[in-house]
C-alpha cells in the first residue's frame, strides 16, 4: 500500500461513451515515461513514482498540502508517528520523526509492516497517518481493529483519500482505472495485488454511508474532523501514472479557484482529509 498509489494513469482511459482501443492510446501518449512499461504491483514503480511527485511541481505542492494537513492535526500527546504507505512519498521530509513503512521493502522506508497486523505495543502509537491507503486494505476492520489497539488515549489516525462527490463520481466512476463501487455492501474485497486491488470509495462508505456502523463497531475511534477538498488539481496534475495536462505556472491560478470553491467541496472534492481520535 504506497502512498501515491491513486494516480490518473487511466484517468483518460475510458471516457464517456470511450472504447478499449482509444483507452490504450490515450494511455500511451499520455502516461508517464519512467513507469509506462511496469506493472502498478512492482515496488520498482512505488520507488520510481517518488521520482514523479518531486519532479512535478504541481504534484509535488499538492503532497506537500497533503503532509502539512497531517503535520497539522496531529495531537498534542506523546508516543510514535507511524506512516502507512510510504514507499513513494516524502512525509518524513516534513515530519523528521515518523516511522515510514510499506507493505513491500523500498528505499527509506524503515520497516515493512501491514497495516492489518501492526508490529507495535498497545497504546504505543501518537498517530497514525497516510496518503492514499485505507482505500487499498482489503479489510479495514482488521486495521480499525489494530489503531485502536495500538493508539493511546487522545491519539490520532490521520489520513488523506479518494471521496464520493457528485463531480468525483463521474471521474473515478468513468475515467478511473482503480475499482470505484459507492453500492458496495462490504467494506472488503478480495486481495490480489497490494495496490492494484482497491474500492475508491471504501473512505466515504465507512465514513459516510455506513457512520453509525463504524460507530458502534469502533467506539473508541471518534471521527473529529472530514474535510473533502481538490476538485481539480490532482487530475490536471497528472498524478504519478501521467504527465501534467496543464503548465506549472498556472497551478497558482488553479488552487485559488478552488479555495474560491471551498463550500462546494461537498459537491466537487475528489479527496477527503480524515481524523479520527482515540477516546
Amino acid at each position: 500500500m504506497a502512498c501515491g498509489c491513486c494516480d490518473c494513469a487511466g484517468m483518460l482511459g475510458i471516457g464517456w461513451g470511450g472504447s478499449p482501443v482509444s483507452a490504450a492510446l490515450l494511455r500511451r501518449l499520455f502516461a508517464h515515461p519512467l513507469t509506462v512499461s511496469l506493472s502498478i504491483d512492482d515496488p520498482e514503480t512505488t520507488e520510481l513514482r517518488k521520482q514523479i511527485i518531486i519532479s512535478k511541481p504541481m504534484l509535488k505542492s499538492i503532497y506537500d498540502e497533503w503532509y502539512s494537513a497531517l503535520a497539522d492535526g496531529l495531537p498534542a500527546v506523546g508516543g510514535k508517528i507511524l506512516e502507512l504507505g510510504s514507499g513513494a512519498g516524502f512525509c518524513d521530509r516534513v515530519l523528521p520523526e515518523v516511522i515510514t513503512s510499506d507493505i513491500f521493502y523500498c528505499n527509506d522506508v524503515r520497516i515493512v509492516a501491514d497495516a492489518q497486523r501492526l508490529p507495535f505495543g498497545n497504546g504505543s502509537l501518537r498517530a497514525i497517518v497516510m496518503t492514499n491507503v485505507l482505500h487499498h486494505m482489503p479489510n479495514v476492520h482488521s486495521f480499525f481493529a489494530e489503531a485502536t489497539r495500538c493508539l493511546r488515549k487522545g491519539g490520532k489516525i490521520l489520513m488523506v483519500e479518494p471521496w464520493v462527490t457528485w463531480w468525483s463520481s463521474l471521474v473515478y466512476k468513468h475515467l478511473h482505472h482503480e475499482p470505484f463501487d459507492p453500492e458496495a455492501r462490504e467494506w472488503s474485497f478480495p486481495a490480489a495485488g497490494h495496490l492494484s486491488s482497491a474500492n475508491s470509495a471504501i473512505p466515504w462508505i465507512v465514513f459516510v454511508r455506513d457512520r453509525s456502523k463504524f460507530e458502534s463497531q469502533f467506539p473508541e475511534l471518534s471521527i473529529e474532523q472530514i474535510r473533502p477538498f481538490l476538485a481539480f488539481r490532482y487530475l490536471l496534475s497528472g498524478g504519478v501514472g501521467m504527465r501534467s495536462f496543464t503548465p506549472d505556472f498556472l497551478q497558482i491560478a488553479w488552487a485559488g479557484l478552488e479555495r474560491l470553491l471551498d463550500s462546494q467541496m461537498y459537491r466537487l472534492g475528489m479527496f477527503a482529509f480524515v481524523s479520527l481520535r482515540r477516546v
